[in-house]
């Protein structure tokens, strides 16, 4: 039995701590006892400890099996400054030249190193198999571990290939290692791993201090632009899917006077490393990162954490908010979320192999629920990690401080559970609720599951219903999905007993964020204006128009105002910042909206957000410049979309920004060509003297789609704004 009083010893001789923190002196003890270990502890919970301590008291070499090639360096270092030799620990992996592999090696063979960190990919190569036989292994750590498992949110295939490796250099103790593992991930590590009768240590997942919302994805780099604004001088990161998105981020956030940079697999690695150092050693606040960033990451006093992008599992999501905070203090996690990209991340999916895409997808409808959900976010999180939360309301996320409805369903739940037994407890939940709702697809009829009696039962509701009523039913513990089978619904005991018994069952209503977007959007871009002052302006608008003889539109359209209502602009020059204002239609039209708005922020007391008026960045500037230049040359608008690469729809787009913003153009020599005379004039005159609000769709309607095509009415109404607002 390892004595407790010599580890605290030990700890205090090498590492400078009077005691240990959670489980490790536990883990300690057995590792060094030579039993196998699986260690679940999250972000920031010390788990390197739990095999740094044990390597350096006992004979032989620790062979450190981790997927962090960028920080093995860093760790090596780490280690070798609380020991009086370098020798004491090394890297193996292919940032090393031969040479340097090399003098690895002899050193190693002289017997004082202890701990020795190997890539997976180094490891599997033949001659450092044999250079691994003729030292003593003290024990294998695999850190990373949830890399081994294809249920996990970082898979790498050559961490399945550790086990036969490690029977062929000579078996010792294994300790495998995670921040994140549900169930089945770990029940797949273990199992890889030969290691099922190991001791498990789990430490519990929740983290107090972070603070879980989740928004609608609309106007996102202009929220996250406030945000950021609002929490000046506070480090954060912000994830997104794709690296052309982190790179337009960066620049749009930089744009606006915020220190930021991006960083993502594809920028060479001095650069990023470059990146990651400004940001720790606090040059800059912000990273915009792909998921690329922070494995290993050890910053302490990150404040948020941003998903512009849902992330595609709830394995990555916990790994990347758990980055916040990790000092204890002030955590903040914000994700905007739209089912929208959930359909793009599943059609990425497409052409991978069969099993790879049915993981895929259980692991988006994981994420799914946890968004679209109205139950405390942190109780589903603990849940999907194995973990009971107990309390009803945790106080530190978006559902819990805004409550939403809440209704009762215990006859709902009954049919639900009865569809699971129905099918034999042997199909997913997409696949149950299709059989409830009714819907007749490929796979309920080749299971004749249509001919069912409760076929269509549940009609009565949807199936983003009944999904959340399986979401629900399973964090209240009456059903659980399969661990072999991931994603198949069973009954549990509980479940059963109210099966047998049903009484009643409170659910809350789901979010339905695109339809919150959808209506953000019909309101003119956004439902954070100043209803008072956009009302305001409308008329203002109304009184000036009237006074000209033009249609409203002409002067500004709503989404102007929506956005002179959110931002404030007392000065011409702040009301260039607004969208769809450029210095033509400020300098005509802008002296009397800036009067009424100054008056109205004076007599309201209002504070502006002057800091946080969001500028965009020039990307089609270049564009624009090119477009002017060739209409001002006569140059045929087909000939003009050819040269930029784009259909005429998009050149139109453009054209059209140009137009109103307050730039005058002239495309008269185009049209003349493509359309004679009275029919130009019929649109012309429709805009002039019937449209109310200028729209295309309304254009369309009242012309009659089968006599005017949207093309030719969208190029008559650029020259009829040109004409009559520039």
């Amino acid at each position: 039995m390892i004595d407790s009083q010599y580890l605290t010893g030990q700890l205090h001789k090498y590492f400078g701590f009077d005691r240990f923190k959670g489980q490790q002196e536990e883990v300690i003890k057995s590792l060094m006892e030579g039993n196998d270990a699986f260690v679940l502890m999250p972000t920031g919970g010390g788990k390197s400890l739990c095999y740094q301590l044990p390597a350096l008291l006992l004979e032989g070499t620790a062979i450190v099996i981790s997927p962090l090639i960028a920080l093995m360096k860093n760790q090596v270092d780490s280690i070798r400054s609380f020991g009086t030799e370098d020798g004491i620990a090394y890297f193996l992996n292919s940032s090393l030249s031969k040479s340097a592999i090399q003098e690895v090696k002899e050193a190693v063979l002289k017997g004082k190193t202890k701990l020795l960190y190997v890539a997976p990919e180094s490891l599997t190569k033949e001659d450092n198999i044999e250079f691994l036989k003729q030292i003593k292994v003290s024990f294998y750590a695999v850190d990373e571990a949830h890399c081994i498992s294809e249920w996990g949110h970082d898979f790498r295939p050559e961490y399945r290939r550790i086990r036969p490796i490690i029977q062929e250099i000579g078996v010792a103790p294994v300790i495998a290692l995670t921040a994140t593992a549900t169930a089945k991930v770990q029940h797949d590590i273990q199992k890889n791993l030969g290691m099922l009768d190991a001791k498990v240590f789990r430490s519990s997942f929740n983290r107090p201090n972070l603070y879980y919302e989740i928004r609608p994805k609309h106007k996102t780099t202009a929220e996250i632009i406030k945000f950021i604004s609002n929490n000046q001088g506070k480090s954060g990161i912000i994830y997104c899917l794709s690296r052309k998105k982190v790179e337009q981020l960066a620049e749009n956030l930089q744009v606006n006077g915020i220190k930021a940079l991006p960083y993502h697999a594809g920028m060479d690695a001095a650069t990023r490393s470059k990146h990651q150092d400004m940001f720790l050693m606090e040059e800059v606040d912000v990273i915009v990162a792909t998921i690329a960033f922070g494995m290993g990451i050890d910053k302490p006093d990150v404040r948020y954490v941003i998903h512009y992008d849902i992330p595609k599992s709830l394995e990555g999501y916990y790994q990347e908010t758990g980055r916040a905070g990790r000092d204890g203090g002030e955590g903040v996690c914000i994700t905007y979320y739209s089912y929208k990209d959930i359909q793009k991340l599943e059609k990425f999916m497409q052409g991978k192999p069969v099993s790879e895409q049915e993981i895929g997808k259980q692991l988006l409808l994981d994420t799914v629920s946890y968004a679209e959900s109205s139950v405390c976010r942190r109780k589903i999180l603990l849940h999907y990690f194995g973990e009971i939360y107990h309390q009803d309301n945790c106080g530190a996320c978006d559902n819990c401080l805004h409550p939403r409805e809440r209704i009762e369903a215990g006859e709902e739940l009954a049919l639900a559970l009865e569809a699971i037994v129905v099918v034999n407890q042997r199909y997913k939940m997409e696949h149950i609720a299709n059989i409830l709702v009714g819907i007749s697809n490929a796979a309920v009829k080749s299971f004749k599951h249509d001919e069912l009696d409760i076929f269509g039962l549940g009609k009565d509701h949807d199936n983003k219903f009944w999904h959340a009523i399986y979401r629900q039913a399973m964090i209240a513990g009456y059903i659980n999905k399969e661990i072999e089978n991931y994603g198949l619904l069973k009954l549990t005991d509980k479940g059963q007993a109210f099966l047998d018994n049903p009484g009643s069952f409170i659910m809350t209503k789901n979010h339905d964020y695109d339809a919150a977007i959808e209506e953000a959007a019909a309101q003119g871009g956004s439902s954070s204006g100043d209803p008072e002052l956009f009302a305001l302006l409308k008329d203002l608008r109304k009184k000036i128009a009237k006074k000209l003889d033009l249609p409203p539109f002409v002067i500004f359209q709503d989404p102007s105002l929506v956005d002179m209502s959110i931002q404030y602009p007392i000065t011409l020059q702040e009301l260039q910042n607004i969208q769809g204002v450029g210095q033509g239609k400020a300098m005509r039209y802008g002296k009397e909206f800036v009067e009424l708005i100054s008056q109205y922020v004076d007599e309201n007391e209002i504070d502006r957000p002057q800091d946080i008026v969001v500028k965009s960045v020039a990307q089609k500037s270049k564009n624009k410049v090119t477009i002017i230049q060739n209409i001002d040359r006569k140059v045929s608008l087909d000939i003009i979309a050819k040269s930029l690469g784009m259909g005429m729809e998009d050149l139109l787009s453009e054209i059209e920004a140009i137009v109103n913003s307050g730039t005058k153009i002239n495309i008269d020599y185009y049209i003349d060509d493509v359309m004679d005379d009275d029919y130009q004039n019929d649109i012309y005159d429709y805009f002039r003297e019937e449209s109310k609000e200028g729209s295309i769709e309304e254009a369309v309607k009242d012309l009659g789609e089968n006599d005017y095509s949207v093309e030719d009415i969208r190029m008559v109404r650029i020259k009829f704004i040109s004409e009559m607002g520039n």
